[in-house]
């Protein structure tokens, strides 16, 4: 019996390379000029139109915490869709440069230790390991959960509402 295969982009992120399930990629696109929404969280950089789909666009390094970097050439956007088949999401992430595709066995994919409460570990789907480095597996569904995505701190919301 073959042993279960997938398929993973592989992108650049402040010197880190991540992967995602390429059955979750829609398309790579340049960066390209958002709509900006009001009372919307840091990382949620606005909207695009594509093909008249209005789809979000978030910053993946200040979803992670991460210090904004400049867009430049390499800056791209990857347009991830869910697998479900009711009501997919469909979200773009502004990554800093695409990498590869790389197919990993599951048995390669190694689960993603303790980082305790410093490290949000929601997003790790595993690390696995190819050519001597290390590649940071995302898992998409808690990745792209429109719950999580999109909720805006309280507190902000509330000090608009005293003042």
């Amino acid at each position: 019996m073959s042993e279960l295969e997938q398929e993973y982009l592989t992108f650049m992120l402040q010197g880190e390379e991540y992967g995602v399930d390429i059955l979750c990629v829609q398309e790579i696109r340049v960066c390209s000029e958002v709509t900006e929404l009001p009372n919307k969280p840091n990382y949620l950089k606005g909207v695009i139109n594509l093909r008249g789909v209005i789809i979000p666009i978030i910053d993946l390094r200040q979803r992670f915490g991460q210090i904004p970097l400049d867009y430049n050439e390499k800056t791209v956007t990857i347009i991830l869709r869910t697998q479900e088949k009711i009501k997919p999401m469909v979200v773009g992430i502004v990554v800093d440069a695409v990498s590869e595709v790389y197919k990993f066995s599951t048995s390669a994919i190694r689960k993603a230790p303790s980082f305790g409460n410093k490290i949000d570990s929601c997003f790790l789907k595993g690390i696995a390991s190819i050519e001597k480095k290390l590649i940071i597996l995302l898992d998409t569904q808690t990745l792209l959960n429109e719950d999580d995505l999109f909720i805006v701190e309280q507190k902000s919301v509330e000090n608009k509402i005293s003042e």
